[in-house]
Formats: C-alpha cells, sequence, structure tokens
C-alpha cells in the first residue's frame, strides 16, 4: 500500500512554526507570523505558532532536566517543525537552542525547515549553515528548501503586512517540500520497524 492508497482519510501533519528569539523590537516576529499564516492555508496541515519568548525555561539547569511537559508534548505530536531564527553575529540566538534542548527523542525521523532572517542581504545564510549540524545531532531532517528574509526591514510594513509578494511563493515551495518530508517521515516511523 502506498501513501495516499489506504482509502481512509489521512489525518493532518501537525507542523509548529517556532520562532526563535525572545529581543525586543524582534524583526522576524513578522516573518514567524507570516510564514505561520502561509502554513495555516494548507488543509492538509494544522500549525501553531510557538514564540520561544514564552516557553518556560529554567536558565539555571539544561538540556532535558529542564524539560516542559507542554512543549514536549506538542514536539512529540507534531510530524514536522518549521524554524524561523534571525542571525545574531553569524550564529543563532542561545536561547533557542536551549529551548531546542529540552527534548530528543521527541524529535527524531522529522522533518525541518529553516526560515533564516537578517538586516542584511544575505537572509540568514549563515545561521542556516550553523544550526544544521545541530539538527542532524537531535534527530531532525532538514529539508533542502529554505527561506532566506535578507533587510528584514524593509520586507514589512508597522502593521507586520508583507511588502514583498516573491515571499508568498517561495514560501509555498518550502512548505511544499516541507509537507512532503513530513508525510514521508510520518509514514516511515509508522509502517517500517526501527533498527
Amino acid at each position: 500500500m502506498g501513501l495516499a492508497d489506504s482509502g481512509q482519510m489521512e489525518r493532518p501533519l501537525f507542523i509548529p512554526v517556532i520562532l526563535g528569539t525572545a529581543r525586543q523590537g524582534r524583526q522576524s516576529e513578522h516573518v514567524g507570523r507570516f510564514v505561520f499564516e502561509q502554513t495555516k492555508k494548507h488543509v492538509d496541515v494544522e500549525t501553531e505558532l510557538i514564540d520561544v519568548r514564552e516557553l518556560p525555561m529554567r536558565l539555571d539547569d539544561a538540556g532535558e532536566q529542564m524539560k516542559d511537559a507542554v512543549f514536549s508534548a506538542t514536539i512529540e505530536r507534531c510530524d514536522g517543525i518549521i524554524l524561523v531564527v534571525p542571525e545574531y553575529n553569524h550564529g543563532y540566538p542561545g536561547l533557542l537552542k536551549h529551548a531546542l534542548d529540552m527534548n530528543l527523542k521527541e524529535y527524531i525521523h522529522k522533518a525541518v525547515g529553516i526560515c533564516g532572517v537578517s538586516a542584511g542581504p544575505f537572509g540568514g545564510a549563515r545561521v542556516i549553515e550553523n544550526l544544521l549540524p545541530v539538527m542532524r545531532e537531535l534527530g531532525l531532517v532538514a529539508i533542502f528548501e529554505d527561506v532566506n528574509f535578507g533587510k528584514v526591514g524593509t520586507l514589512f510594513d508597522e502593521r507586520g503586512q508583507l511588502l514583498d509578494d516573491k515571499f508568498v511563493g517561495r514560501v509555498n515551495k518550502f512548505l511544499d517540500e516541507l509537507i512532503w518530508m513530513s508525510r514521508t517521515l510520518r509514514y516511515g516511523r509508522e509502517n517500517a520497524a526501527s533498527v
């Protein structure tokens, strides 16, 4: 039986969007909300916006010792993850890494797509490069499509409305690949014997 041959209605994929910075005045919030709204338009996908600013995290411990039950249950249930991550000094925000490290087994064999954000012209290309080894170590499968939001201060108006429609097509191409990979990996998790 193939992916679509089961004869029953397949349950929607669950793909949350994680906004990866807690900084005040963050420009990536507009990106996160835009990507979230685009994801919601897919009838075969359920999503939610997770803001690292709102995750209960202790800063006097690390890893699974500070696991938040609600966040862990969300990651356990998801089929894929979208990370919206600003580039700070060529790297990713430490608080995002702290949050991601709260889970481990919950990520294994799930898809991840990364949207890089920067004030400069490269759209977070370096933050994406730096995150890929972390994604691999967590057991996530990174898709080959990224979305780079460069010069983010010029892409949205003061109300957070997108000013450059080219990003609609870019995000939809990204989502098509992420949905395909999420569906394929879910099929594998549910039907293939683990080694």
